[in-house]
């Protein structure tokens, strides 16, 4: 069945260059993205986290540097993102403080999604400003990314926010209503896909390339992304971005294209942890945590005994009681050196025994994969 936005509890919307910038004038398309910003506003408004991922920066900045059209040498582009990225990010705190909503920027790079302790700052602070109802605007810091470590496209960039960030829907706009059985400018029998239930070589073999002079991305960059957000849990949907009020016009049924997960952000998350990560070291915990953790708690450092083996912030750590068996496998918050100087004492006494505050949890909730038998049981 064809899901509903309002089902969805945390949405990434990704909105292209060509959809943003009329590339004839080089200036933002500022009606349009009035129109968005009030679809994002009702979004916003029925309690959804919201999160947008805009591209337009390199656009902006090289029609006010006075940059010709055509391919940019990669100090012209990054100078040119250095220009365009204060414009965007002003008209996107303008849009939506017109509808009472704080606009945050976020500028990544691959390696801020790839490195763990930098992918953990990034998270905590993008939950942070959703704790704060902000809309965090993101957006590839192309002022210093080069060629060799850079996404090349927000599409695969918006994927990873979305699965970094637990969101259970991605919505590409762009300049095409969905994925079709072929390119439709090049075979006008091409079928259009409504839903499509997993991204197979077959669905793969459908993409073409890219299809606008300012995007960098093309179909097979959006089934790239669809590929790692569904496994992430994340449903994704690409929909024409080129009328106003886009998403408005997917609620009222405008054709575009679902690509299903039969996961969700949460049970994949946990699912990797539990499996995928290779554990540093280990905590054991006493009987009222262990207790709490097989109820769906964090643990906190008061339900700590002991620290083994040497670990950084974001290393997967086993969880173990006083008799030894494994309870989970975990993201740990600390390094072991200052874990173990926490370790059995109240959350509280944490910033006079460090000098700091940090996190008053040992591993959250939500990144603790449980042994099979506990709450969420996930097998470790």
């Amino acid at each position: 069945m064809t899901p509903s936005l309002g089902q969805f509890r945390r949405v990434v919307v990704k909105v292209g260059s060509a959809l943003l910038v009329d590339r004839h004038k080089g200036r933002l398309n500022h009606a349009w993205l009035a129109a968005l910003a009030e679809d994002l506003a009702d979004l916003h408004g029925r309690g959804a986290d919201v999160l947008v991922v805009s591209s337009g920066a390199i656009a902006l900045g090289r029609s006010v540097l006075g940059l010709g059209a055509g391919a940019l040498r990669l100090e012209d582009s990054q100078a040119a993102a250095a220009v365009g990225q204060i414009a965007l990010a002003r008209t996107w705190a303008e849009v939506l403080a017109h509808h009472g909503i704080t606009a945050g920027q976020i500028l990544l790079t691959l390696s801020d999604t790839e490195e763990r302790r930098r992918y953990l700052n990034g998270r905590a602070t993008i939950g942070r400003l959703f704790e704060m109802r902000a809309v965090p605007v993101v957006n590839e810091n192309d002022t210093v990314a080069t060629s060799e470590i850079r996404y090349g496209d927000n599409d695969r960039l918006a994927a990873r926010v979305a699965t970094m960030t637990g969101a259970d829907l991605l919505i590409l706009f762009s300049d095409v209503d969905g994925l079709y059985t072929a390119p439709p400018a090049l075979d006008p029998t091409a079928a259009h896909i409504p839903i499509v239930p997993a991204v197979t070589p077959a669905i793969e073999a459908m993409a073409g390339e890219a299809a606008s002079l300012l995007s960098r991305g093309g179909m097979r960059t959006k089934v790239d992304a669809a590929r790692i957000a569904t496994a992430g849990g994340t449903h994704m949907l690409i929909a024409d971005g080129r009328h106003k009020n886009p998403l408005r016009r997917v609620q009222d049924g405008a054709r575009c294209t679902w690509f299903l997960t039969s996961s969700s952000p949460a049970t994949a998350r946990k699912t990797w942890i539990a499996g995928a990560l290779e554990p540093r070291g280990g905590l054991r915990v006493d009987a009222g945590a262990a207790r709490a953790l097989r109820g769906g708690a964090s643990l906190l450092p008061v339900g700590v005994t002991h620290v083994e083996g040497e670990f950084s912030r974001g290393d997967a750590v086993v969880v173990r009681d006083a008799a030894g068996t494994v309870l989970g496998r975990g993201l740990v918050a600390w390094d072991a050196s200052l874990a173990r100087q926490i370790a059995g004492r109240p959350s509280r006494e944490i910033a006079g025994i460090l000098g700091f505050s940090g996190r008053t949890e040992m591993i959250h909730r939500d990144d603790l994969a449980l042994a099979a038998g506990g709450a969420g049981e996930v097998a470790a």
